[in-house]
């Protein structure tokens, strides 16, 4: 059996899995498939081979990751060596304070009514 040192390319959907950017391999591949992965600017399929050296950028729970492949995996590593296979040069996630908070109604207060529906559509345009 070769060792992942020796080999020169993987699939990407197999490698993003590999170093934790997604939970899952299939959702790695279906963040392929939706067009939210790409490798040195082009949009990729899952199978789409990636090398050391390859940018890619992912959009994933809310965020763009993007990082360098350095080393090729193709089997789940843990963090620490995740950590050696890529390097990240994705901008810091932004803090909680400056995303928008989502108005909530009280409870039992039932649907908004159209005064209260064009009062929230104002203050969004705003």
């Amino acid at each position: 059996m070769a060792s992942d040192e020796a080999t020169t390319s993987v699939r990407v959907d197999s490698w993003i899995w590999s170093v934790r950017l997604t939970k899952t391999r299939s959702l790695a591949a279906a963040a392929c498939r939706a067009g939210h992965v790409r490798v040195n600017g082009d949009r990729v399929k899952p199978a789409q081979a990636v090398r050391p050296g390859d940018e890619v950028r992912l959009r994933h729970a809310g965020r763009e990751r993007i990082v360098v492949v350095s080393r090729l995996v193709r089997k789940r590593v843990g963090a620490a060596v995740a950590a050696e296979c890529m390097v990240d040069k994705s901008p810091p996630p932004p803090p909680p304070e400056a995303l928008a908070a989502v108005p909530r109604r009280d409870r039992g207060t039932g649907r908004p009514t159209k005064r209260d529906r064009r009062e929230l559509e104002r203050l969004r345009d705003v």
